[in-house]
């Protein structure tokens, strides 16, 4: 254990056996059939499944009307806490975390209850709301800590050389965060079209996400299917993390 790198070893343990090998367990059941054969039927019946693809869409309407939300509500309590003149107290940014010390399916649950005291028919408007309550704080602090380190004097720059406060945000400030939007967005957007809890309980399972169809294979027993679904948006979210990290790519080397 003199080396350094030895200390890597058992971070390097645990990415193998609870990162890599259930990824590589999720591949082998979605290219099985029931006798353990090699078949691409799973992966095709992906898109002949008219419920699975159906579902894929709602998630994806979902997703993107959380994200905008979460994106529009997110952005400005962002900048309020990077602001010093805006924001006098760090009570303030641990007043957002707070929320997310309380276990997710407690809060969906409590938020259940809540609309049930207060007379709300479940639907799509409650799963909204269920949506933001859980991601808004992942979209709030990527933005938040690229704002916090943003070099202050451009802006200054831009209003010495008479640009008013909208040009310097809209020229300035909102360019310079984007990759915090970027990180915001993909830490709300991924995660809702795969979730299952949230839309169970705040809908009475009418709106079935991504997330759920697959959780319905598993449990009826239909491992093979169920993991070519989760294969299925493994490629998803790897091929969206792939053309995220090469726009970053190319922004940095324009400028």
């Amino acid at each position: 254990m003199g080396k350094r790198s030895n200390w890597a070893i058992p971070y390097f343990i645990f990415l193998v056996l609870f990162v890599a090998l259930p990824l590589l367990l999720v591949a082998m059941y979605a290219f099985q059939d029931n006798y353990g054969h090699f078949t691409f039927a799973n992966i095709a019946r992906i898109f002949t499944d008219t419920d699975a693809m159906s579902t894929f869409v709602v998630s994806l309407e979902v997703a993107l009307e959380n994200t905008l939300i979460c994106l529009l509500l997110g952005y400005p309590a962002a900048f309020i806490l990077s602001r010093k003149d805006l924001n006098k107290s760090a009570v303030t940014v641990i007043l957002f975390i707070l929320p997310m010390w309380i276990n997710a399916l407690m809060r969906t649950l409590a938020t259940a209850d809540l609309f049930g005291v207060l007379g709300f028919r479940l639907g799509k408007g409650t799963l909204l709301f269920g949506m933001v309550y859980d991601y808004l704080p992942f979209m709030i602090y990527p933005i938040y800590n690229v704002l916090l380190k943003m070099d202050n004097s451009y802006a200054e720059a831009a209003s010495d050389l008479g640009a008013t406060p909208v040009q310097v945000f809209t020229k300035v400030t909102l360019p310079l965060s984007m990759p915090g939007i970027l990180s915001g967005v993909m830490m709300v957007f991924m995660p809702t079209v795969s979730t299952f809890a949230i839309s169970e309980f705040l809908t009475n399972n009418k709106i079935k996400l991504f997330g759920t169809i697959i959780q319905e294979n598993i449990n009826s027993s239909m491992w093979n299917y169920g993991a070519a679904l989760s294969f299925f948006m493994l490629i998803i979210i790897g091929l969206t993390t792939f053309l995220s990290g090469s726009d970053k790519e190319v922004e940095g080397g324009t400028v």
